[in-house]
């Protein structure tokens, strides 16, 4: 399967991440906790779930592609 992930990091540490196998925002800080709690309850949740069938799933077959012809 295609598993989307999504980080937001500041000065090399990350604060929050979307995984689409997850289904929804982890944080990793105490900042990153306090965003993933409003991101799930709000817009950006749908909005990173729809990446995953807008970009990911429509971009898979060719990198899968690319990959195999690069072995």
């Amino acid at each position: 399967g295609i598993e989307f992930i999504d980080s937001y990091v500041f000065n090399r540490v990350e604060h929050i991440r979307f995984n689409s196998t997850v289904g929804r925002y982890v944080g990793y800080t105490e900042l990153g906790l306090k965003n993933a709690e409003a991101w799930n309850k709000g817009p950006q949740l749908g909005q990173e779930q729809g990446e995953l069938e807008r970009f990911c799933k429509r971009n898979a077959a060719n990198a899968y592609r690319a990959i195999l012809d690069k072995t």
